[in-house]
């Protein structure tokens, strides 16, 4: 990612999450809206799955100049989500989802510029965690 990437991602979500739970909320919504089915992966309470969510964002969007830092947190969600039955496929449907959220909380501020950079970041955050979740070793403990 370039650096004025990275900035227009920390600038745009820290504007979504002046309203945090409606920015869960919207995700999921619309994450169950593209497919029903992945309702039955999530056991807990949507509005405090929905606070998971909008909190590792935001860790990892304020980690952007320092992915270092969180890759190994990265890969090791990606093999949590291996264990919750998360099939690669879905990946693609979350980045749906989170573009739309975007979108949907940003307004007139959203443009092809910021679309972008959240495409880059959420590119190198799912590959890590799906290349993770390929992963055959046993996950250390």
């Amino acid at each position: 990612m370039t650096q004025k990437q990275i900035e227009l991602v920390e600038n745009s979500w820290d504007y979504v999450i002046i309203n945090a739970l409606e920015a869960g909320t919207n995700f999921y919504t619309k994450l169950f809206e593209l497919d029903p089915a992945l309702r039955q992966l999530f056991r807990e309470d949507i509005r405090l799955q929905s606070q998971k969510l909008v909190s590792l964002i935001t860790f990892v969007v304020h980690k952007l100049n320092n992915m270092n830092d969180v890759i190994a947190d990265v890969k090791a969600l990606g093999k949590r989500h291996k264990n919750y039955r998360v099939k690669k496929e879905h990946y693609s449907l979350v980045e749906q989802a989170l573009l739309w959220t975007l979108e949907k909380g940003l307004g007139d501020q959203w443009n092809h510029e910021t679309e972008n950079a959240w495409r880059a970041a959420y590119s190198i955050l799912s590959d890590t965690m799906i290349k993770a979740s390929q992963d055959t070793e046993p996950a250390v403990i």
